[in-house]
């Protein structure tokens, strides 16, 4: 891929879901998506910016994540109350959660077969369920 400018494809995706291309928004979408799917927190990332030189708060760096998941960019995954990790895997699928570490690994979501769901209340819909299987290393 010689002859691409470094931040061509965070432009281009940050362009595709409608998002103003800032240079803190380019600098953490490459940041976010150089490695491939991964998970992050808003502290790794912010750490993994400070490391990269990209000065940053952390407000700006939740304000950011937000704003990726609310346009489509990443998924929120919400571990436990408090405890989120940001998604760059965007597509439907599910997770395992290793507890104590932390770590979590996607599940396809064929992976994951669901038989019912309760009845909703009227006037709402269902818009997108997440599974998370707990485990730990035996």
């Amino acid at each position: 891929m010689t002859g691409i400018r470094p931040f061509t494809q965070a432009l281009e995706r940050l362009k595709r879901h409608g998002l103003r291309p800032t240079r803190q928004r380019l600098a953490l979408v490459r940041l976010l998506f150089e490695r491939g799917d991964r998970h992050v927190t808003a502290d790794q990332l912010h750490a993994e910016a400070a490391a990269a030189g990209v000065r940053v708060s952390l407000a700006t760096i939740y304000n950011t994540l937000n704003q990726f998941t609310a346009a489509g960019v990443l998924r929120e995954v919400v571990v436990e109350a408090g405890r989120s990790y940001f998604d760059t895997n965007a597509s439907e699928h599910h997770h395992i959660l290793v507890e104590p570490t932390g770590e979590l690994i996607d599940i396809p979501a064929s992976g994951v077969q669901v038989s019912a769901t309760p009845r909703l209340p009227e006037g709402m819909a269902l818009r997108r369920m997440d599974v998370i299987l707990r485990v730990f290393r035996t």
